[in-house]
């Protein structure tokens, strides 16, 4: 894979330890100022932020991890009660991972599944993250519990991923090409756009049966642990700023009034912002300018 996705970034394997269980994380970092954490979802990987990590690495030092289980982090498997995969243990990677680069705070910015871990790591590790920013999603709890037929219909793959090993598994495996196109492509408004060299590299990952595994393995533990830990914290908010942006033309933004989703996660209503940008779901790729935009005053108020 070429790097001048990510000019100026150095690539590096970095082992991280916690209570939770450790594994090693491939990591791309830039720039210098305070440190931004910019953590990818489904199905993609740190190069999702290609057209955004280089403007932001001008000002900050910038960190791009590819999540347990996707890209070339390690995939341990999943299985048992899937905590594995949780975003409490996704969280507790990253902070370590911060933590080994010298960064204890940081803002914080996710897309997708990416954004789950990081409403989890404010609420496991208050005094790491600074600020948070979400990309295209409501809460976890929030999406289950208010499931209705437009939403199980248009992300139908929570659904199937969710189902007992191997089951999933084989099917995407036989032809990983065929489930991840019509995904990828359904998160942009116009897939053509996008740049061929993203694709290509996510599906050499999710080519790998590795990947595969985890990557359900992430979604049984959404739909199980992950809600056990949400439901345990019903009565814990973020006290810290959080930036929520979403697709004018996607389903999280037609389904759900998604400022009033994350007020009710927080612990005071101003400290929640955001707006709906022009595109679909993977706005860092499709809309990075309006991204960068939004995201450039907001972290420059926390430094």
């Amino acid at each position: 894979m070429d790097d001048d996705l990510l000019p100026g970034f150095t690539h590096r394997d970095v082992a991280v330890e916690h209570e939770h269980g450790g594994t090693t994380l491939r990591v791309a970092t830039a720039g210098e100022g305070p440190p931004v954490l910019l953590l990818h979802g489904h199905p993609q990987n740190h190069r999702t932020w290609s057209r955004v990590a280089p403007v932001l690495a001008e000002s900050y030092s910038v960190v791009c991890p590819d999540l347990r289980g996707y890209g070339d982090s390690a995939k341990p498997r999943g299985g048992g009660d899937h905590a594995t995969y949780s975003k409490r243990t996704m969280a507790a990677d990253v902070v370590a991972l911060m933590a080994s680069l010298g960064h204890e705070r940081f803002a914080f910015v996710g897309h997708d599944r990416g954004g789950r871990v990081g409403h989890r790591a404010a609420l496991d590790h208050p005094d790491a993250v600074t600020r948070l920013a979400v990309i295209d999603i409501a809460p976890t709890r929030t999406m289950y519990e208010r499931t209705d037929m437009a939403f199980a219909t248009g992300y139908f793959h929570w659904f199937f991923l969710i189902q007992p090993e191997p089951w999933p598994e084989r099917m995407i495996g036989a032809d990983p090409d065929a489930f991840l196109r019509p995904h990828h492509d359904s998160q942009l408004s116009d897939p053509a756009s996008a740049d061929p060299r993203l694709y290509a590299d996510y599906l050499r990952c999710y080519s790998q049966p590795e990947m595969i595994h985890a990557i359900c393995e992430d979604y049984r533990a959404s739909a199980t642990i992950d809600l056990d830990h949400d439901r345990a914290d019903a009565d814990a908010r973020v006290a810290v700023p959080l930036l929520a942006l979403w697709g004018d033309g996607g389903l999280v933004g037609s389904t759900y009034d998604v400022l009033a989703t994350w007020r009710e996660k927080a612990a005071d209503d101003a400290l929640v912002t955001g707006r709906a940008l022009a595109g679909k779901h993977s706005l860092q790729e499709e809309s990075a300018g309006e991204v960068l935009a939004e995201l450039r005053p907001w972290l420059a108020a926390g430094s």
